[in-house]
C-alpha cells in the first residue's frame, strides 16, 4: 500500500474537477480524500501501487470538458489506513497560483431541464450546472466557493442542498446551483427604473419587443439592448437613440438551422457558433436573401456582407428565442456609443432609460462586466476579434516563466491588460477604449480585482511608449506610487511578440507588424512594420514609406486627409477627391507642407484609408477602420488581376550579432550579418491607383489589385530578409491582419515560398492582444537581467 499527495493546477475549480477526482476514486477502491487549495486541487489517495498508477493517468486523460490540466506533481506520504475517499472543504489560506473558469454556456444536460414540464427547473431562466453557467462574471474572491460569489445571498432550498451535497448529482458543488424557490428571480421595470407588476415578466418583455420597442436586458456579463431585426423602423430608432449610425448590429437567432436559413455557414464556422464559448462570429449573408424565411431590417449592418451572429448562451436567452417565434433579434451592447456597457441595475437604469422601452432585468448581481466574444474562421482556424466572454480569463501559457510577478496594462483602443505569474498570462476580458472616461474607470477597478482574484502583486508594470495613453500614464503613477519598475515596449513590438508568445516560440523570427497607429522609437506614427528578433530585441528591417499625417487623429476619421498627403507625395496633386472643397484641400495641402499638426506615418491602416478615398469608395468614416473593412468587403468576390507597382529603396545597413536577441541563436541561422532596412515606396502604387480611377476601372478590382499588391510586398520582402539573415519564420500580427483575404494570402503565398508561418489564433491580432506581447517582451528582458543575460 502506498499513499501520495497530489497537487493538480490548472482550471481545476468551478468546473466539476474535485466530484470527478472522487468519482474516478471511488472507481478504483482509493482512500482519502479531494479538495480546492488557492489555485490548485489537493488530493491525497492511498491504495496499491498499481491502482495509483491508473489513477493518475486517468485524472489527466478523463478530466471533466471545462477543465485544463496545467500541471501534476505528486509525492510520497505515510499510509495511514483510512477508509474512505470524501471531499473536504476548500483551504482558503494555502496561497497559490489561482485560475478562474470563464463563464461557459448552458450545456445539453440543463437544456433538456429547462424545456421539460416535469423537471422542477422547467423554464428557469438561471439553471445551471458544474459543466455550465457564470464563473467569471459573479466571483469575488478565491477560491471559487459559493460565498466567494454573487450567489451568496441567496439561501439554497433543502432540494438544492441536497443536490449540492451528493458526490453523484450533476450539481454537486455547483456554486450558482439554484431553484425557482430559492434563487434570482426576473423583473421587467420601465425605463425609469419603476417596477411593472407582472407574474409573467419575460412574456411582457417579448411582447413589448415584438410591437416594435426597444429593451434592454440583463444577461451573463452586462446589459444588451434588443429590437427584432426585421423591424426597419425599429433598427433605425436604435442607431438614432444608441448614436450608432453605421457600426453593424449583431444579431441572436434561436439555433444553428436558422443561422444557417440567414448565412453560409462551414463545418468550423458551425462548430465556433455552438462551442461553449457561443461568441459572435462573422458569417457571410447568404446571397439569396430574398429566398429567406427571414427579411432582416436594412439598417442591421448596412453595406456589409457579412452577419454578426450568436446563439443563445443562457437559459434566459432561450427562453426569449422560443417566446419570440423564431423572430432573429439584434443583440447589441448596452451602451451609448463605445461606451463600456452597462453591467449594474442603477448604472442601467441611468443610462439606458432613454435608450430602452423597457428593461428586463433581475437580483443575481453581475461582479465583473464581460461584454460578448467575437470571432471569425479564416482557412478552418479562428481568428478572435475580441476576446472576452467565454474566453477570459483563461491564461496562456508563456514560453518562458515570469522571474517575478507583472502587469502588462495594454495600449490606449480595445483595452486588455494581462497578469503575469509563473509562466501563466492572465488576459482580462476586453475592457474598450480608455478615451472614456467610464471605461477608464472600469480599466482601474478590473485590474485591482484580477490582482486580488489572482493573489497577485505586480513588481513590474510593462506598457506602451505612447506618452499620451492612459494606459502609460496608469503605469506611471502606479509606479510612483507603489515602487514598481517601468517596463516600456514598441507597440509593433509588442504586437510581434504576441503571436510569439501565443505559439509558444522563442527564437528569433521576421515580424510582420501591420496596423493603424503605434509610437515608434523615432517618435513617429509606424504602422507597417517588417521587424527582425526576438522577445529581448528587435531591428527595424523594413517599412512602408513615411508620408504626413495631416491633423493626427483627425485624419483617423477622415481619409481624404490622408488621401491628399499620399496624392502628393506621389506627383498627384492635380487628382480631384469626390466630397472634398478647394478650401479643404489647400488647408490640408499647407498643413502637409509646413509639417503643421501632420506627423510622418508609415502605417498601413492609414494607407487602406488613402486607397479608398482616391477610388471613392469613402472619405469618412463612422468607427475605426470603416474604410478598410470596406476594401475588403470589395475584393471579397472579385479575381486576382494583377498588382501595382512599388519599391524597394534601402535605407541603411544594421549591423547584427544574434547574441544580443538570443543566447543560443538556431543552428541555422548566421551568427552575424548585415541587415539592410528598406523603405517600401508606395508612390508608384498611388499613381497606378489614381491611373485606374482616371480609367473607370471598377472599385471592386482596384480593392483586389490592393489587397494583392500588400502580399506581394510581404512576401518580397521576407524573402529579402530571409535571403540576408537565413530566418525561415515569420509572425504576423497587427490590426490589419484581421482582413481574412490579407491573411489567407499572405500565408498561403509565404509557405508556398518555404516559410514557417504564424498567424493569431488564440488573441486579436490588434490591439486587443498587445498586452500579452508586453508581458511576453518584459518577462523574457527581466529573467535575462535576473541571469545577468
Amino acid at each position: 500500500m502506498e499513499r501520495k499527495s497530489i497537487t493538480v493546477q490548472g482550471i481545476v475549480q468551478g468546473v466539476g474537477f474535485r466530484p470527478f477526482v472522487y468519482h474516478l476514486a471511488l472507481r478504483l477502491g482509493l482512500d482519502g480524500f479531494v479538495k480546492n487549495r488557492a489555485g490548485c486541487v489537493l488530493i491525497e489517495a492511498e491504495g496499491d501501487r498499481a491502482t495509483l498508477h491508473r489513477f493518475l493517468d486517468e485524472l489527466e486523460s478523463q478530466a471533466p470538458p471545462l477543465s485544463r490540466i496545467d500541471k501534476v506533481e505528486s509525492q510520497p506520504l505515510p499510509v495511514r489506513s483510512e477508509r474512505g475517499f470524501r471531499i473536504e472543504y476548500s483551504d482558503r489560506e494555502t496561497p497559490g497560483q489561482i485560475f478562474i473558469s470563464p463563464d461557459f454556456a448552458t450545456c445539453p444536460d440543463c437544456l433538456a431541464e429547462l424545456f421539460d414540464p416535469a423537471d422542477r427547473r422547467f423554464q428557469y431562466p438561471f439553471l445551471n450546472c458544474t459543466n455550465c453557467g457564470p464563473r467569471l462574471t459573479i466571483i469575488t474572491g478565491a477560491p471559487y466557493d459559493r460565498r466567494s460569489t454573487t450567489m451568496a445571498n441567496f439561501a439554497m432550498c433543502s432540494a438544492c442542498q441536497a443536490e449540492y451535497d451528493d458526490p453523484a448529482d450533476r450539481r454537486f458543488h455547483a456554486q450558482p446551483i439554484a431553484c425557482p424557490a430559492c434563487g434570482p428571480r426576473l423583473a421587467v421595470l420601465t425605463p425609469d427604473g419603476q417596477s411593472i407588476s407582472t407574474d409573467q415578466p419575460l412574456r411582457f418583455f417579448v411582447q413589448r419587443i415584438l410591437e416594435g420597442g426597444i429593451g434592454a436586458l440583463k444577461g451573463l456579463g452586462g446589459f444588451h439592448l434588443v429590437c427584432d431585426a426585421r423591424n426597419d423602423q425599429t433598427v433605425g430608432e436604435l442607431r438614432r437613440r444608441k448614436q450608432r449610425d453605421e457600426k453593424p448590429f449583431a444579431i441572436m437567432v434561436r439555433d444553428i438551422d436558422h443561422a444557417c436559413e440567414l448565412c453560409e455557414i462551414n463545418d468550423d464556422e458551425r462548430a465556433l457558433l455552438e462551442s461553449r464559448q457561443r461568441p459572435i462570429v462573422l458569417l457571410r449573408k447568404r446571397r439569396d436573401e430574398t429566398s429567406h424565411a427571414y427579411r432582416l431590417a436594412e439598417g442591421l449592418a448596412p453595406g456589409n456582407p457579412c452577419l454578426g451572429v450568436m446563439l443563445p448562451y443562457t437559459p434566459l436567452h432561450h427562453l426569449l428565442m422560443k417566446a419570440v417565434s423564431d423572430t432573429p433579434l439584434v443583440m447589441t451592447s448596452g451602451n451609448r456609443a463605445d461606451e463600456p456597457s452597462a453591467y449594474l441595475d442603477d448604472d442601467a437604469i441611468e443610462r439606458l432609460s432613454d435608450i430602452a422601452d423597457v428593461l428586463l432585468t433581475h437580483n443575481r448581481p453581475i461582479h465583473v462586466r464581460c461584454d460578448d466574444s467575437v470571432s471569425r474562421c479564416v482557412d478552418g482556424v479562428e481568428l478572435p476579434l475580441r476576446r472576452s466572454r467565454g474566453y477570459a480569463p483563461q491564461p496562456i501559457k508563456l514560453p518562458f516563466e515570469c522571474p517575478y510577478p507583472i502587469i502588462a496594462v495594454g495600449g490606449q483602443l480595445k483595452n486588455v491588460f494581462a497578469l503575469g505569474h509563473g509562466q501563466q498570462a492572465f488576459l482580462s476580458q476586453h475592457l474598450g477604449d480608455l478615451d472614456h472616461f467610464a471605461a477608464y474607470r472600469a480599466f482601474e477597478r478590473d485590474i485591482n480585482l484580477y490582482e486580488q482574484l489572482f493573489n497577485v502583486q505586480p513588481k513590474l508594470i510593462a506598457h506602451d511608449l505612447h506618452p499620451d495613453y492612459a494606459s502609460t500614464a496608469f503605469a506611471r503613477r502606479r509606479a510612483d506610487n507603489h515602487g514598481h519598475k517601468l517596463f516600456g515596449v514598441q507597440h509593433h513590438h509588442a504586437h510581434m511578440a504576441s503571436c510569439m508568445a501565443e505559439h509558444g516560440l522563442d527564437e528569433p523570427v521576421i515580424g510582420v507588424s501591420f496596423d493603424g497607429t503605434g509610437y515608434g522609437t523615432d517618435h513617429a506614427i509606424w504602422g507597417g512594420e517588417f521587424l527582425v528578433g526576438d522577445y529581448s530585441q528587435f531591428t527595424r528591417a523594413a517599412h512602408f514609406r513615411n508620408v504626413r499625417l495631416p491633423g493626427g487623429d483627425a485624419a483617423i476619421r477622415e481619409p481624404w486627409r490622408i488621401a491628399i498627403s499620399q496624392l502628393l507625395d506621389a506627383g498627384c496633386a492635380d487628382f480631384s477627391l469626390k466630397g472634398v472643397s478647394s478650401h479643404q484641400r489647400r488647408t490640408i495641402e499647407q498643413m502637409v507642407q509646413r509639417g503643421f499638426h501632420s506627423p510622418f506615418t508609415s502605417s498601413v491602416g492609414r494607407l487602406f484609408d488613402a486607397v479608398a478615398a482616391i477610388a471613392g469608395v469613402r472619405t469618412e468614416v463612422a468607427y475605426e477602420g470603416q474604410a478598410a473593412m470596406q476594401m475588403e468587403w470589395l475584393a471579397t468576390d472579385t479575381a486576382k488581376d494583377g498588382t501595382y507597382p512599388f519599391e524597394l529603396m534601402p535605407e541603411q545597413t544594421v549591423p547584427i550579432r544574434w547574441n544580443a536577441f538570443c543566447n543560443v541563436p538556431p543552428p541555422q541561422v548566421l551568427p552575424e550579418f548585415e541587415l539592410t532596412s528598406d523603405a517600401i515606396d508606395t508612390r508608384p502604387l498611388i499613381r497606378a491607383v489614381v491611373r485606374d480611377v482616371r480609367q473607370h476601372v471598377s472599385v471592386d478590382l482596384i480593392a483586389r489589385r490592393f489587397h494583392s499588391t500588400l502580399t506581394e510586398i510581404i512576401v518580397k520582402v521576407c524573402h529579402r530578409i530571409r535571403t540576408e539573415t537565413q530566418l525561415q519564420t515569420v509572425v504576423l500580427s497587427g490590426g490589419v491582419f484581421l482582413n481574412a483575404i490579407l491573411t489567407r494570402d499572405v500565408c498561403a503565398e509565404l509557405k508556398f515560398d518555404g516559410f514557417r508561418v504564424f498567424r493569431h489564433r488564440l488573441v486579436p491580432p490588434g490591439d486587443g492582444g498587445l498586452s500579452l506581447g508586453q508581458l511576453a517582451v518584459a518577462a523574457k528582458v527581466a529573467g535575462l537581467s535576473r541571469a545577468g543575460g
